[in-house]
């Protein structure tokens, strides 16, 4: 389970990510990789549903449904296939919504570590020394993360889809996907933090599973954010990544914690 409490203050760090910002004066970190994942995403968009246009009709066409619908002369048959076929098409663009947003992190990701890594260099009011081989080995932990919640999130989502057609569970089952995409995405954000004070990979998923919370409240903003056309796609990631580094550096500063 997750506590409530650490929900609410991972939401809450946004705040505090926005006024971190504005005072430091860091908005080229926030316009160009929000610019970039706006264009990439829009590009894909574009290309994604066309060529879904040609992944029904390759459906169509494998089975004899043209035909049927052809001898049956039915308008409202040639209807509900139209409807089916447009059905399919808007899937195939809401997993690409869910996807991206993993492509997009693993292509992103040094830029992602670097803006982590510069918010608490301001925070603590030190210097984190460049090392080119470090900077490579956090590029290609940030993508193997990636790459694993994107694994664990189709085994799960795959699950979810089997329990939705099991009557009064099913009905549940959008709600644990909602919350179950938060969790992978805010774990992705959580981790840049995790990996710079050298948690491993094995230690950082113990660390994110017992503070569930974090993650989680982290990546249900992350994820409402999208839903704001442009201006959401342009600042969630990078805000994301702030806020997380802000709230686990008062986590540390509040319980004394260490890594």
């Amino acid at each position: 389970m997750f506590s409530f409490r650490e929900v609410l203050a991972a939401i809450q760090a946004y705040g505090k990510a926005h006024q971190f910002i504005m005072q430091h004066k860091l908005w080229k970190w926030i316009l160009v990789p929000g610019i970039l994942y706006c264009l990439l995403f829009m590009t894909g968009s574009y290309f994604v549903w066309g060529y879904s246009g040609e992944v029904v009709e390759y459906l169509f066409n494998l089975l004899p449904v043209k035909i049927w619908i052809q001898d049956l002369e039915s308008s409202w048959v040639s209807f509900l296939f139209i409807l089916l076929g447009f059905s399919i098409r808007i899937m195939i663009l809401l997993l690409y919504f869910s996807y991206y947003k993993y492509l997009f992190l693993i292509l992103g990701s040094p830029l992602f570590a670097y803006l982590s890594e510069k918010t608490e260099a301001i925070l603590e009011r030190r210097d984190f020394p460049f090392s080119a081989q470090q900077f490579l080995k956090d590029m290609a932990r940030g993508v193997s993360i990636s790459l694993r919640n994107m694994l664990y999130q189709t085994i799960c989502m795959l699950l979810l889809i089997i329990l939705s057609f099991i009557p009064i569970v099913g009905w549940i089952t959008p709600l644990g996907a909602f919350f179950m995409e938060c969790y992978f995405y805010g774990f992705s954000m959580v981790d840049y933090s995790c990996e710079r004070h050298r948690l491993s990979t094995r230690q950082s998923i113990a660390f994110i599973k017992a503070h569930r919370g974090i993650a989680l409240g982290n990546g249900i903003v992350f994820y409402l954010a999208m839903f704001i056309p442009v201006v959401g796609w342009i600042m969630a990631p990078s805000y994301a990544v702030i806020a997380a580094t802000i709230h686990l550096s008062d986590k540390r500063l509040l319980h004394g914690a260490t890594w």
